[in-house]
């Protein structure tokens, strides 16, 4: 089986039909103890409370589906793709775990694989889900378009995932450690580029416990000191009707990360602003610089 034939079809190309004969070097049950983590593991934060109801369910069923590994250094094998079925049989200390050998593959079809594996899987939390189809974006030269057609999802899911990936660092780390819901990152995301009112409604949700829907209302209400700034908001109204209308900016950010193959950002300051372009190397700069100079 060609691990490049399977990449573009999904994870689940990868495992055969029930009816379907197995060779014996390719599926067995292998030393836990052979097996070493994934470098390319795209996932960041393990709950701990979930991985223990893992090793509770393995503990009582066995590991039922295979993980995925290929040939490593001397007589070990290299995880491709289930360290958390790894990390949870390792709790309930198994000897021997059912893994499905894969044929040899570069190192970058290793990380698309172990990429796609865990968003078809659905179980990375919304920051590392938005950061795995940044990877494959960047490191694949994929458009948003492109990894959906990879991982099953539409290309608006794609986009508006991707958007979480603008949120400070701080807040980022909340919604991967379940302190704040996908959907109040969302919220928050209208009020990113104003760091104090974004940190203060971030702390009313947690301490007053709000509802996503509460939250909304609270991001949408204006500011206290709106009464004492009418006067310079109405002199500036002529100037902010100049600046681009958010759906537009999103519309343009999209083509551009699209064309260009990499993260795009508008930044408005009344009329003026700046376009940014992320690059990840310098011949990654040289690519850009070719495309935008022709």
């Amino acid at each position: 089986m060609s691990a490049k034939s399977v990449l573009g079809r999904g994870v689940g190309a990868l495992l055969p039909d029930a009816g379907e004969d197995l060779a014996e070097d390719k599926y067995f049950l292998c030393d836990i103890n052979k097996i070493q983590a994934n470098p390319n593991q795209p996932r960041v934060f393990f709950d701990e409370e979930k991985l223990q109801e893992l090793a509770e369910s393995i503990r009582e069923n066995g590991v039922i589906q295979p993980l995925l590994v290929t040939r490593g250094p001397g007589s070990r094998y290299t995880l491709v793709a289930g360290e958390r079925r790894l990390r949870a049989a390792k709790l309930v200390q198994l000897d021997e775990v059912p893994v499905l050998l894969l044929d040899e593959m570069p190192q970058d079809q290793s990380l698309e694989l172990a990429l796609i594996e865990n968003i078809q899987r659905q179980d990375l939390n919304a920051i590392e889900e938005a950061q795995a189809y940044a990877r494959l974006m960047e490191e694949f030269q994929l458009t948003q378009e492109e990894v959906g057609r990879k991982v099953g999802r539409q290309r608006s899911t794609i986009s508006n995932s991707l958007r979480l990936l603008g949120l400070p660092s701080a807040i980022q780390q909340d919604v991967a450690m379940g302190v704040l819901s996908e959907g109040h990152a969302r919220v928050l995301l209208r009020v990113k580029d104003d760091a104090e009112r974004l940190q203060s409604i971030r702390d009313k949700i947690l301490t007053e416990g709000l509802s996503v829907r509460a939250a909304e209302r609270l991001c949408a209400s204006p500011r206290p000191s709106a009464a004492r700034d009418s006067s310079q908001k109405t002199s500036s109204t002529s100037s902010q009707q100049e600046t681009l209308s958010p759906s537009h900016c999103q519309a343009l950010t999209t083509q551009l990360g699209n064309h260009l193959h990499t993260r795009v950002r508008i930044v408005q300051q009344g009329q003026r602003g700046r376009l940014e372009i992320e690059y990840y190397s310098s011949d990654d700069l040289d690519r850009l610089a070719s495309l935008i100079l022709g």
